[in-house]
């Protein structure tokens, strides 16, 4: 019973509300990352927005790591193990997680790597619990979306306060958060948008106090 309502549920999503996030983001991403350079897209999936990001950008590149390397992916993929980035120190330009940090059990060990291996920036697109029902509604959207794919579930969803906990662990310093993003259509975004996404750009902080 339950497979069925997430596969019914789960085509409706892909129809009405999939297409459009994956060229909101990529819209933003393209925007967002600098010029020239290389990128490495932490837990890319199918690596769906990147292919759009590089047909608006053609002066980036970008690689792909995910747990789960698809056949199907539309860049060049790499397994990892979900814990250690396997690049050398200071590696890549920019480092992107897009809804990735939420599904692991460690998200602030996962950004220090990521601080690790780049040069530049850290590009984060993740969720934040404010408001009404808000873990709730995450928890639903995150079943809806990654069930049919196997991606693990860990609702691991950070507050504000959590969030700045992990800018100060790490050394992140966001330089440009957007919150007003238009991932949904106008009728549904108070159910689903509200608060609840935001996309930042981070600087390291290297030399910081511990």
């Amino acid at each position: 019973m339950m497979d069925w309502l997430y596969d019914s549920v789960g085509r409706i999503h892909g129809r009405l509300v999939h297409s459009r996030r994956v060229e909101v983001l990529a819209a933003q991403f393209a925007e967002l990352i600098g010029h020239g350079h290389s990128v490495l897209d932490v837990g890319c999936g199918d690596g769906l927005i990147d292919r759009l990001v590089l047909a608006r950008r053609a002066d980036l590149r970008i690689c792909g790591l995910d747990p789960l390397v698809r056949p199907d992916a539309r860049i060049r993929v790499m397994p990892f193990d979900g814990r250690r980035i396997p690049f050398p120190d200071r590696s890549w330009d920019t480092v992107l997680f897009c809804d990735v940090l939420h599904h692991t059990e460690c998200p602030v060990d996962l950004l220090q790597e990521a601080v690790r291996v780049v040069r530049h920036t850290v590009v984060i697109k993740d969720h934040c619990v404010l408001g009404v029902l808000a873990r709730s509604t995450l928890r639903f959207m995150d079943m809806i979306g990654n069930v049919p794919h196997g991606v693990a579930l860990t609702y691991n969803y950070f507050t504000p306060g959590q969030w700045e906990d992990a800018w100060r662990t790490t050394g992140l310093v966001p330089r440009d958060v957007r919150r007003a993003l238009g991932l949904y259509p106008k009728w549904a975004d108070p159910l689903v948008g509200r608060s609840l996404h935001f996309v930042a750009v981070c600087d390291v902080l290297r030399d910081f106090p511990s």
